[in-house]
């Protein structure tokens, strides 16, 4: 194992090793980030543009080939949370974002991810971007509206920090 020193300079800007602290005052202690907790996630302008409320549960959209993931946690534990309902939708090169079969939903696992396979996202507005919403009783309603690097990407990756309603 190769060890390198780590000096005051370069702890600072790296932060934790977990990535969860922060430098207080000047007596160099460690605190948590958040003493509150982990934040709720909000919802992003256009996020809700087209979207279908009730989109079925499916196992893929379309032909597939591009997939959707991300995670969903609790605000405030961020404990993961299995069996939430996350809607996908997007332009893709099987359909228009208002398309009803470009619309489709996916349960998160017990880790609290969750993934859907779906036709490739296209540019649309000059931006290639997907929609995804949380839409059930439990929580607040977050709607999202992630935008990709690149066109040419095949993945595109949204996490959700939901408060219970």
């Amino acid at each position: 194992m190769d060890f390198k020193p780590q000096n005051r300079r370069k702890f600072l800007m790296t932060g934790s090793a977990a990535g969860a602290g922060l430098v207080t005052g000047v007596s160099g202690l460690v605190s948590p980030a958040r003493a509150a907790g982990l934040a709720p996630t909000p919802s992003m302008r256009g996020g809700s543009n087209n979207y279908r409320p009730g989109a079925p549960i499916v196992e893929k959209i379309g032909g597939g080939g591009f997939w959707m993931t991300g995670t969903v946690r609790r605000a405030g534990d961020g404990a993961a949370l299995e069996g939430i309902r996350i809607q996908v939708w997007a332009h893709t090169t099987e359909g228009h974002e208002r398309d009803v079969q470009s619309h489709g939903a996916t349960l998160t696992q017990a880790d609290g991810s969750f993934r859907l396979e779906m036709p490739q996202i296209v540019p649309a507005f000059g931006q290639p971007h997907g929609h995804l919403a949380y839409d059930d009783a439990g929580f607040e309603t977050v709607f999202l509206r992630p935008v990709m690097k690149r066109a040419s990407d095949t993945t595109l990756n949204a996490d959700f920090v939901l408060q219970p309603a």
